[in-house]
């Protein structure tokens, strides 16, 4: 013969009040984290779109001067794959939060050398993930517009800083994290070369 079940015991007040506290701090902090998120998206998205639009309407300019951190150069285009970008100066995080950011120690466009572009793999250069040799790159300043041809992907280490080194030549490196998917800091880096056309 079965002895008889036990009642269920019923969760004590306390317990139910812990639950109700966590549950209530967990869907404060996932709603932080999606406003957060949300205004970032935005902030960048506005930035762009002014920024595009003062680069486009904005006239030659009339006499060299020194660049500054968070200065607009100009705009990066991959036709083909929909890329289009403000390019700024400097690489800091507030930088690639809001562009694509040009590393202040390598060559500007129409200078010999290599032309060093940094971005983030889940914004501006997600693109980049179906790049291919071949294709088309521009990248328009404020004096005139330059075309390169990509002639080389590769992965490397985050310490392979061979990548930037200078060329004798007019070059263009596009940099950014992988895997385009991973979650968290990615332990690789996605380095596309191209060279100016003549």
């Amino acid at each position: 013969m079965n002895p008889p079940s036990q009642p269920a015991r019923a969760a004590s007040p306390t317990r139910i009040y812990i639950l109700r506290v966590a549950f209530y701090f967990f869907l404060f902090c996932g709603v932080l984290a999606l406003s957060y998120a949300g205004f970032v998206l935005a902030d960048s998205h506005a930035y762009q779109a002014l920024e595009m639009k003062k680069f486009r309407i904005a006239g030659r300019l009339e006499e060299p001067h020194i660049l500054e951190e968070g200065d607009v150069i100009g705009e990066i285009q991959v036709p083909r794959l929909g890329l289009d970008a403000i390019v700024i100066q400097g690489d800091s995080r507030a930088n690639l939060r809001r562009a694509v950011g040009h590393l202040s120690q390598s060559a500007l466009p129409g200078e010999w050398g290599n032309v060093a572009l940094a971005g983030h793999r889940d914004t501006y250069f997600r693109p980049l993930r179906d790049i291919r040799t071949g294709d088309e790159v521009r990248f328009t300043t404020r004096e005139r517009s330059f075309e390169y041809r990509v002639e080389s992907i590769e992965v490397v280490a985050p310490s392979d800083v061979q990548v930037l080194e200078t060329s004798t030549g007019h070059d263009l490196t596009f940099i950014t994290c992988f895997p385009f998917y991973y979650v968290g800091p990615a332990p690789k880096r996605f380095v596309v070369r191209a060279r100016e056309v003549d």
